[in-house]
């Protein structure tokens, strides 16, 4: 992943079509070490390709990925009773919170 993003922000500089080691002299700045293997499958991959294209068909098929929400919905409409017992974990670990808080010996305007 830091591959690609050193190589996008490449392009996005401005470099069309950025080397194996203009990405190593990105990821160096930063005190990154490049995994030569993964760098140059990177390159061969995107090698001749537009980036723009890419990046609109990767974001049609991550619009086909569920994403979990009507799977959450259903144990909302489960009854009052699941939610009163939802509600009641979460008050008390938050009162434990402020009695740790105060353990501490000072407070927030002292």
């Amino acid at each position: 992943m830091k591959h690609l993003a050193a190589y996008l922000l490449l392009a996005l500089a401005g470099n069309t079509s950025p080397s194996a080691e203009d990405v190593k002299t990105v990821l160096s700045s930063v005190g990154i070490d490049a995994d030569e293997e993964r760098l140059n499958k990177l390159i061969a991959e995107l090698e001749g390709k537009d980036l723009q294209e890419l990046i609109a068909e990767g974001s049609t098929k991550l619009a086909s990925v569920p994403s979990g929400g009507a799977a959450a919905a259903a144990p909302a409409a489960g009854g009052a009773a699941a939610g009163g017992a939802a509600a009641a974990p979460a008050e008390e670990k938050e009162e434990e919170k402020e009695e740790s808080d105060e353990d501490m010996g000072f407070g927030l305007f002292d």
